[in-house]
């Protein structure tokens, strides 16, 4: 009985983690703090930086993430924001399906991404299309594990 609970642990923890080409181990499995978005639509670059007014947080476990983002100014409850769904890791391979959205013209839509990790440091970079809410764009995220 002992080695089948071992057995599932050692499983439950390996299904968040993959390895890249390079050999590189990807564990995901977490809470990560977003420290800045970039979108290039257009041709035109925006970055914005969180680690200022703005904060956002992505969580996963083994088959499911979760985003939660909020102003931290008080009396700003306009760029609330929070989403969800299932997700498949391969290498470095990320494929995202958004079931909770607050607008629903991105639920039940796919999205594709690369990661990547160094140290305590992930970065996603993808492209978000949503042909219902006008939306064409490559997206980097890079986010730092919260410990």
């Amino acid at each position: 009985m002992r080695n089948i609970l071992m057995l599932l642990a050692i499983s439950s923890l390996l299904s968040c983690a993959d390895k890249n080409e390079n050999g590189q181990e990807f564990n995901i499995h977490g809470t990560w703090q977003l420290l800045s978005a970039t979108t290039i639509e257009n041709g035109k670059s925006q970055t914005t930086d969180y680690s200022g007014k703005l904060k956002m947080i992505k969580m996963f476990n083994n088959t499911h993430f979760a985003f939660l983002k909020h102003s931290l100014n008080a009396k700003d409850t306009s760029s609330f924001d929070a989403g969800g769904g299932t997700f498949i890791l391969k290498g470095d391979d990320y494929t995202e399906h958004l079931e909770y959205y607050k607008n629903k013209d991105w639920e039940g839509k796919t999205f594709k991404f690369k990661l990547a990790i160094h140290k305590d440091t992930l970065i996603q970079k993808g492209i978000e299309k949503v042909e219902k809410a006008g939306v064409d764009r490559i997206i980097i995220e890079k986010y730092i594990k919260v410990k």
